[in-house]
């Protein structure tokens, strides 16, 4: 089934449903123009229907592998990836300074989407690069940003985000790679990585590792951790590969999903690094970077959900039993549901990362803080949405769903793990109501107020359930913000947070029926929304609101028994 790039529901919700106007009205975005845009989101539809969604199978069958100390990618990856760097689409939105095209991250999101859509595989290595160049422009020194990012816009290397050990995974502090000083001021990197994807591949001629490693007598925990630009090949006098770096891939996992990308076990032996920001700050500066993909993970997670509808869209349209599957009822709840979650979680990501850019654009606090209380929301809600759509792309197909052959259980398989890296969904909700929520629910509160000031100003039959839905989502944060027990307060917040995003969809959906003036598509499919699925916001809030005390209930020999 061909991918059809979904470049009016990206025109829509830029319109209609986002203040994406609002970005291109800055003087940092200025040159985004609606023709420009236009022109983006057009040439990227073409790439990723084109270049990269005929690879999504073929990364499914034939995984990277290591070969005699060598990774290779999947068949089409290296010429694949090349004409993604001619194009220009490996760093959208890095400064123009060192040669990027300095677009909205939210233009860069829908990209990422798309990648996600056709060859989910090959997407992960611009989109780790697109975190790397945003940590360097953030943190670097001026030799290392003249020197690396060039390249890495271009596209001629590529990056890497190196946390993960085998004893510290959420817990970063735990980790134990070294970093000795030099005389001539670089650091001798020793330890090991796990979960470091493309850590290594054939797509370019050098791979560059972010290392969070610990000075000697560092603080211990997250204040004592450092971050260290170790590059495979060590770049000689002229910015070109050098000698190769004392560092190299252990082995690569075998996973559930994602074939295609390489997932590698790093170990670095004394490898020659150059410190990146202060010492033992670290963590600020890797933050950059996975905050950047905590939203990029979320885009992920869209397209996962895009790809699997367009599969099973096409199924039902074709399979005859008792007639065509698609006129059933039950395959029609699957569908919308399908398709209004989609939706939802798509708005979600595109506002998301609006706020992102009107915080780089306007240095505003209110928009930092609005950007600061989405990531987590979109990066979590998405992530489920791309499992939750994609598991019933497989029962639209129903025995043939569990059957290889037809792809639908490939988009499963590789949208399970986006709830996991890049900080796990229950972080993310445990992130949402405790440091999203240290400034009383200020931030939260006054997007509330914009929701119900929206639902207040339309007065129909759809603007009513949202607007209750709104308040009592209100309730639930007036409460999260006065608990003081953050044992509760985490006992709830997976919950919570599926219900914020609930009432967010549920927003957005109405903002698109109203745009559209009429009972159109987006009203019918908004209608499906705020009657079938906005209402498990309530019972989602009872959950939220419920302690701790039922989860510690049970002892250990209880749970076992």
């Amino acid at each position: 089934m061909p991918y059809r790039a979904p470049i009016n529901d990206f025109r829509f919700i830029f319109e209609n449903v986002s203040e994406f106007s609002q970005v291109q009205a800055t003087d940092r975005f200025a040159d985004a123009t609606p023709d420009m845009v236009e022109a983006i989101l057009e040439g990227a539809g073409r790439i990723c229907e084109d270049v990269l969604a005929p690879l999504r199978r073929a990364g499914d069958l034939q995984p990277a592998r290591l070969e005699n100390g060598v990774v290779r990618t999947s068949d089409g990856f290296k010429e694949a990836f090349a004409q993604l760097a001619e194009g220009g689409w490996i760093a959208l939105s890095a400064g123009q300074e060192h040669g990027g095209m300095g677009l909205p991250i939210a233009i860069t999101t829908v990209f990422n989407e798309m990648a996600a859509s056709t060859a989910m595989s090959l997407g992960l290595c611009p989109l780790l690069t697109q975190g790397q160049v945003e940590a360097l422009e953030h943190h670097a020194s001026d030799e290392i940003k003249a020197t690396y990012l060039p390249k890495l816009i271009g596209g001629e290397w590529t990056g890497t985000m190196n946390l993960t050990e085998p004893q510290a995974g959420s817990d970063v502090g735990a980790l134990k790679t070294k970093a000795e000083p030099r005389d001539d001021g670089t650091y001798a990197i020793s330890g090991q990585k796990i979960y470091i994807t493309f850590g290594d591949h054939d797509l370019t001629e050098n791979v560059c590792h972010l290392v969070l490693a610990r000075l000697p007598d560092a603080p211990a925990g997250t204040k004592g951790i450092s971050l260290f630009m170790v590059p495979k090949f060590i770049p000689d006098a002229e910015g070109k590969p050098g000698v190769a770096n004392n560092l190299k891939v252990v082995s690569l996992e075998h996973k559930m999903g994602i074939h295609g990308s390489p997932t590698a076990v790093m170990q670095y032996d004394g490898a020659t690094g150059w410190l990146v920001g202060e010492e033992n700050k670290g963590m600020a500066a890797m933050f950059t970077m996975m905050n950047n993909a905590r939203l990029a993970v979320g885009a992920q997670g869209v397209g996962c959900a895009e790809g699997a509808y367009q599969h099973a869209l096409a199924y039902a349209t074709d399979r005859q039993q008792m007639g065509r599957i698609v006129d059933h009822a039950d395959v029609r709840r699957m569908l919308l549901t399908m398709k209004a979650d989609t939706f939802a979680a798509r708005a979600i990501a595109v506002n998301c990362a609006v706020a992102i850019d009107m915080e780089t654009a306007t240095h505003d606090p209110d928009w930092k803080a609005r950007a600061a209380l989405l990531t987590p929301i979109a990066k979590a809600f998405a992530t489920d949405v791309g499992c939750d759509v994609a598991s019933i792309g497989i029962q639209v197909h129903g025995g043939m769903g569990y059957v290889e052959e037809t792809g639908a259980a490939q988009f499963l398989r590789d949208a399970r793990i986006t709830p996991i890296y890049e900080g796990t969904n229950g972080i993310q909700a445990m992130d949402l109501v405790g440091r999203k929520m240290m400034d009383g629910g200020e931030a939260a509160f006054r997007l509330l107020d914009e929701i119900q000031a929206h639902a207040e100003s339309v007065r129909n039959d759809l603007a009513e359930p949202v607007w209750q839905a709104s308040e009592t989502l209100r309730e639930a944060v007036e409460w999260l913000v006065a608990e003081g027990d953050m044992r509760a307060r985490f006992a709830g917040s997976v919950p919570f947070l599926r219900a914020f995003a609930r009432v967010l969809g549920g927003h957005y959906h109405l903002r698109a029926a109203l745009a559209e003036q009429g009972e159109g598509a987006r009203t019918k499919l908004a209608r499906f929304y705020i009657a079938r699925l906005l209402p498990e916001h309530a019972a989602l809030l009872t959950h939220a609101m419920s302690g701790a005390d039922d989860l510690f209930a049970l002892s250990e020999d209880e749970l076992a028994a």
